[in-house]
C-alpha cells in the first residue's frame, strides 16, 4: 500500500492502483456467506480516502446459459438492487439472468456475480437473501474519471502519450484499462529505447464516486547499444559488417548519433542490410541464422549477437533474356545489359536490369510488363546464370490521369508539365519527365511520383499525381562580412507559386558600404494559357566604391543604375528554349569630391585616370537572347542531368553605349551512387566593343560595364577579389631611416578594375549522411574551382615620383611630387605675396612679380611672390591581376535548414593566387520560407 499527498485534492487519499503491470488476483467465483454471496473485492464498499489495492480484474464469462434443472430448486420470490447510482435498477438486472419466478441455485448466482463484474461497470456485487428467496442485488459503480494526469514524462511529450491510452476524463473506470494504459506507455517509452521505464499508476478518490488518475512514470536511461557481436564471418571483418548497419554501437565517437539505441525494426534492418552487402560481394548463399540481443542486468544496454553463415562465392554463368512480347529481340536485349558472364555476381545489378527491362518496354507502350529472374545455381561451378523471362503484355494507353493533393496550386498548372495526355499510348519515359518537370517547379514536396494503376480494361492505364504541397514563399536574410566591407546585408521575398497559377513575384533589397540596391520582378510563364513566358524587371543599384586612406574608408566612384528589363521566352523542343529581353540603364557615375581640382576637373593625380574615365551620365539600350538546353531532373536540386546557355547581349540600340556581351554557361550532375552526387560546372564569357579607338591606356569596355569575379561565385576570394586592379601603396621609414613600402592592407589602396574575359570551373561532390542528418536538412559537399578574369587595358601611369640618390649611404629615396596650384577661373598658375609685402602680405594672386586681384587687371607692384605648389606623398602604383592564368581554391560547404531557416557555410582556400587578388575564408548566408 502506497499513500502519497496532493495538496490539490483536498484531504482525498492517493492510493496505489497498479505497481508495474503486476496486479494482485481476485478468487473467479464468489463464495456464499452468512447467507449471501459476493465478488469482485471485499465487503461493502471502501470509505472515501481510504488507500486499497485494487485486484486484477476477473475473467469474462464465457460458456452457455446456465439452466436450473434441480426439482427441489427455490424460486425468487422478490429481486431488489440497492448501491445502483447512475445505473437504473432494470439495467442492472439486465446483465444477469436473475428474474421473479425463476429457480436458482448457487451456480446462477454466481453466473450473475460474474455477469455483472465482466460488464465492467461495477467494483463489487454481491447477494443477500439466498435462503429466503428474496433476493436483493447490492452493487458498488467503478468510479467516474475525473482527470487523467501524467507526471515525470520529459522525454515523451504529453501529447504524444494521451493519444495512446484510452483512459479519459467522463469515462467510466476500469482496472483493466488501467492495466492495458500501462502496458501502452510502457510501449512507447520502449519505442524510445528506454526499456528501463516505469510506470506507477495511483488513484485520488473524490466525491460523488470520482477518480483522479494519475500516471507516475520513471522513464530511465535510454539503452545503448553497448556491443555487436558477428559469430561466423570469415570474408569481411566485424568492422566491415558494422559498417553497413543503421544501428551502432555507443561509443565516445558516436556522441551524438541517434543510431545508438536498441530498436527491433532497425534490429531486423541491419540483418537485411548484411544480407544485401553479401549478396552484392558475389555471396549467394548468404544467410543470418540467428539474431539475439540481451538487456543487461541493469536495463542500460543491449548486446547484440548475429550468427551468420557466409557460404560460397558465385560469379555470374549464361545470362539470357527470353521475351514473351514481340517488340523485344532477346538476344539483343541480353547483348545490352550491363550483366556479363564471368562478372562477381551481385544482386543490385539483378534489381537493376530488372527495372531496366521494365522501363524498356514501358518506353514502347507495355506500361504492366513484368520481368522474372529465373536464376540457375551451379554449386559445382560456383555459377549463376540467370535468364530474364519478360511475360507477355498488351499495349497500354492511358485512360485516365488524376491529379489531387493540390489545395493551393491549380490543377492546370499541374497538368501543363505532364508529358502525356489521356488518350496517348503509355511511355514510361514521358511518365518521368512529367515527375521530373513537377519536382521541377519547387511548389511540392521532395520525391514525388506518377503512380500508374490498371485502369477499366488490361490495356489501360491510369496515371495518379497525388501532390503535396510544401511552401513557395522565401523570405531569406544573407548576412556576410568582409575585411573590406565589415557587414552585408541583403533581404529578399519571393512568391514563386502567386495565386497558385505558378507565376513569380519577387522584390529584393541589398545593402552594404559597398552597395545598395532595389529590385523588383514578375514573370508569368504561361500567357494566356499558351507557352510562353514573359516578365519584366525594375531596379535601382547604388554601388559605391571605396579604398583606405590609412584606415579610413574612402569613397572613390559612384554608379547608379536604375532601369528596367522585359523578357519573353517560348520552348523549341522537349529540352531546348529560346528567351530574348530588352533592358534599358540610366548609369550616373561620379566620384567623391576630395578627387576633383579646385576648377571642377578630376584630379587624377588623386583618383588615378581609370576612375577619371569613367565620370559621366550615360543611357544602355541593349536587346538580347539566350538559347537553353535543360535536361535536369530536378532544377531546384538537381541529381542527374545537364544545362547549357549561350547568351549574348547587343548594347547599341540606342544609347550611349555599344559592345557585344557573350557568356556560355554548361552544367552536369551524375549520381556516382551511395548516395554521392557529383556536378561539373564551366561558364566563360567575353565582352567586345563596338566603339571607336581610344587614347593610349583608356579601354574601350568602360570599369561599370566590364565582368567581375569572386564571393559568392569563387568561395575562396573576396568580392571582386580577382583579376586587374590597380593598388597604391605608400612609402614610410624604418627605424634606421630607411625608405620601405607600407605593408598594413588597410592603408593600401585596391582598385579591381573588372575584365573583359573570364572562366570559371567548377567540380563539386555532395556527399550523403546517415537518416539523423538528413532529417535536420544538412547537405554537405566539397569542390575544387579554377577560374580568371582578365583582358583591359593597362592603365596611365598617374603619378612620376622623382627620386634622390643619398651621395653618403647610396640610399634611393623616392621624393613627393609637386605640382602647381592653378586659380579656378583664369587656370593660371596661383601665387603668394610674401610676409614682407605690407599691402597684400599673404595673399594669392596669378603674378608672379607684383600683385592682382583678378585676371583681368594689371599687376602692380614689384615683389616677388613665391609659387603656390600641392605634395602628393609618394607612393608605388601597381597594375596586378591582369591575367589569364587559373586562380583555384579547394572547399567544403554545408546546406542546413535550420530553425532560423536554410542556411549555407562555406570553408574555401586559395591553393593559387595572382598577385593582388583577395582572399577570404569563410562566408555564410541565412534565409527562411513562409
Amino acid at each position: 500500500m502506497t499513500a502519497i499527498k496532493v495538496s490539490t485534492f483536498g484531504k482525498h487519499a492517493l492510493v496505489t492502483l497498479l505497481a508495474g503491470t503486476v496486479l494482485s488476483t481476485m478468487p473467479s467465483a464468489a463464495a456464499a456467506q452468512g447467507g449471501g454471496m459476493r465478488g469482485g473485492g471485499q465487503r461493502g464498499a471502501a470509505p472515501r480516502g481510504a488507500a486499497q489495492p485494487i485486484p486484477m480484474p476477473p475473467a469474462p464469462a464465457t460458456g452457455a446459459a446456465v439452466v436450473v434443472s434441480d426439482p427441489n430448486a427455490k424460486k425468487i420470490l422478490t429481486l431488489r438492487v440497492e448501491g445502483s447510482q447512475r445505473i437504473e435498477p432494470e439495467t442492472v438486472l439486465s446483465y444477469t439472468r436473475l428474474r421473479v419466478g425463476v429457480a436458482y441455485n448457487n451456480e446462477l448466482l454466481d453466473q450473475a456475480i460474474k455477469d455483472l463484474l465482466a460488464s465492467d461497470l461495477f467494483a463489487d456485487v454481491s447477494i443477500s437473501g439466498v435462503e429466503s428467496g428474496n433476493i436483493v442485488l447490492r452493487v458498488r459503480e467503478n468510479p467516474i474519471i475525473n482527470r487523467v494526469i501524467l507526471e515525470g514524462n520529459k522525454r515523451l511529450k504529453e501529447d504524444k502519450i494521451t493519444k495512446e491510452i484510452k483512459l479519459k476524463p467522463r469515462q467510466i473506470f476500469t482496472r483493466t484499462a488501467v492495466r492495458q494504459d500501462v502496458a501502452r506507455i510502457v510501449e512507447l517509452y520502449r519505442r524510445q529505447g528506454r526499456f528501463a521505464a516505469a510506470i506507477e499508476p495511483k488513484m485520488v478518490t473524490l466525491d460523488q464516486n470520482r477518480v483522479d488518475i494519475i500516471f507516475e512514470i520513471n522513464e530511465g536511461p535510454k539503452s545503448k547499444v553497448r556491443q555487436i557481436n558477428i559469430l561466423g564471418n570469415e570474408v569481411f571483418s566485424d568492422k566491415a559488417l558494422r559498417g553497413q548497419m543503421a544501428t551502432k554501437e555507443a561509443r565516445l565517437t558516436t556522441l551524438l548519433s541517434s543510431n545508438t539505441s536498441y530498436d527491433q525494426d532497425r534490429l531486423a534492418y541491419d540483418q537485411q542490410k548484411m544480407r544485401q552487402f553479401y549478396l552484392t560481394n558475389g555471396y549467394a548463399d548468404f544467410r543470418v541464422t540467428s539474431a539475439v540481443a540481451e538487456l543487461t542486468p541493469d536495463k542500460k544496454d543491449f548486446i547484440i549477437t548475429y550468427v551468420v553463415e557466409e557460404g560460397k562465392r558465385y560469379k555470374f554463368g549464361d545470362v539470357t533474356v527470353d521475351s514473351d512480347i514481340r517488340d523485344f529481340d532477346g538476344k539483343k536485349v541480353a547483348a545490352g545489359l550491363s550483366i556479363k558472364k564471368g562478372d562477381w555476381y551481385d544482386a543490385k545489378k539483378v534489381e537493376d536490369t530488372v527495372d531496366s527491362l521494365n522501363q524498356s518496354a514501358g518506353l514502347v507502350g507495355y506500361a504492366f510488363a513484368d520481368t522474372n529472374p529465373e536464376f540457375n545455381r551451379d554449386k559445382d561451378t560456383l555459377t549463376m546464370g540467370i535468364n530474364f523471362h519478360i511475360a507477355e503484355a498488351k499495349r497500354s494507353y492511358v485512360e485516365r490521369i488524376n491529379v489531387t493533393g493540390n489545395t493551393q496550386t491549380q490543377d492546370k498548372v499541374i497538368r501543363r508539365e505532364i508529358r502525356l495526355a489521356e488518350g496517348d499510348a503509355f511511355n514510361s519515359f514521358q511518365v518521368k519527365r512529367s515527375q521530373d518537370r513537377i519536382n521541377s517547379l519547387g511548389y511540392f514536396q521532395d520525391k514525388f511520383e506518377i503512380k500508374q494503376s490498371q485502369g477499366s480494361a488490361p490495356d489501360r492505364v491510369v496515371l495518379d499525381a497525388n501532390v503535396e504541397e510544401k511552401s513557395t514563399g522565401e523570405l531569406s536574410l544573407s548576412v556576410g562580412y568582409s575585411s573590406l566591407e565589415n557587414f552585408i546585408i541583403q533581404a529578399s521575398i519571393t512568391q514563386r507559386n502567386f495565386r497558385g497559377k505558378g507565376q513569380e513575384l519577387r522584390a529584393s533589397v541589398n545593402y552594404s558600404s559597398y552597395s545598395k540596391s532595389v529590385n523588383l520582378g514578375f514573370t508569368e510563364p504561361y500567357l494566356f494559357n499558351k507557352n510562353i513566358a514573359i516578365g519584366g524587371d525594375l531596379f535601382r543599384r547604388d554601388y559605391n566604391a571605396f579604398n583606405f586612406s590609412g584606415s579610413d574608408r574612402q569613397t572613390t566612384y559612384t554608379q547608379v543604375s536604375t532601369g528596367f528589363q522585359i523578357r519573353a521566352g517560348v520552348p523549341l523542343t522537349e529540352y531546348w528554349s529560346l528567351a530574348g529581353r530588352y533592358g534599358l540603364t540610366y548609369d550616373q557615375v561620379g566620384l567623391n569630391g576630395q578627387y576633383f581640382n579646385s576648377d571642377g576637373s578630376c584630379n587624377v593625380l588623386a583618383a588615378g585616370s581609370y576612375l577619371c574615365q569613367a565620370i559621366g551620365n550615360r543611357w544602355t539600350s541593349s536587346v538580347g537572347y539566350s538559347l537553353i538546353f535543360d535536361s535536369l531532373n530536378s532544377r531546384l536540386r538537381p541529381t542527374a542531368g545537364q544545362k547549357f546557355s549561350l547568351s549574348q547581349d547587343f548594347a547599341g540600340l540606342g544609347g550611349d553605349v555599344r559592345y557585344v556581351r557573350t557568356r556560355v554557361d554548361a552544367t552536369k550532375y551524375k549520381n556516382l551512387g551511395a548516395g554521392f552526387i557529383g556536378s561539373l560546372h564551366v561558364e566563360g564569357g567575353y565582352i567586345f566593343s563596338l566603339e571607336g579607338k581610344k587614347p593610349a591606356g583608356v579601354d574601350k569596355i568602360r570599369i561599370t560595364d566590364r565582368f567581375y569575379l569572386g564571393e559568392p561565385d569563387f568561395p575562396g576570394f573576396d568580392i571582386r577579389g580577382v583579376g586587374p586592379r590597380v593598388t597604391r601603396t605608400p612609402y614610410t621609414t624604418d627605424a634606421t631611416g630607411k625608405q620601405i613600402l607600407v605593408t598594413d592592407k588597410n592603408s593600401i589602396v585596391d582598385d579591381a578594375l573588372g575584365g573583359n574575359k573570364y572562366y570559371v570551373g567548377r567540380l563539386e561532390v555532395q556527399i550523403p549522411l546517415g537518416s539523423g542528418a538528413r532529417e535536420l536538412g544538412l547537405r554537405p559537399s566539397i569542390y575544387v574551382q579554377a577560374g580568371a578574369l582578365w583582358g583591359v587595358t593597362k592603365p596611365v601611369a598617374t603619378a612620376n615620383f622623382p627620386t634622390t640618390i643619398d651621395p653618403v649611404t647610396g640610399r634611393a629615396t623616392v621624393q613627393p611630387q609637386v605640382t602647381p596650384v592653378l586659380d579656378s577661373t583664369s587656370g593660371k598658375p596661383l601665387f603668394a605675396v610674401p610676409a614682407t609685402d605690407g599691402a597684400n602680405a599673404g595673399l594669392q594672386t596669378i603674378c608672379a612679380v607684383g600683385y592682382s586681384a583678378s585676371a583681368t587687371t594689371p599687376c602692380v607692384g614689384s615683389s616677388v611672390n613665391n609659387a603656390v605648389t600641392s605634395s602628393t606623398a609618394p607612393f608605388l602604383e601597381q597594375f596586378l591581376g591582369n591575367s589569364g592564368a587559373p586562380r583555384i581554391s579547394v572547399g567544403a560547404g554545408v546546406n542546413w535548414n535550420s530553425p532560423f531557416g536554410p542556411l549555407r557555410i562555406d570553408i574555401a582556400y586559395a591553393l593559387k593566387k595572382v598577385k593582388g587578388d583577395d582572399t577570404k575564408l569563410v562566408t555564410f548566408n541565412v534565409g527562411t520560407q513562409f
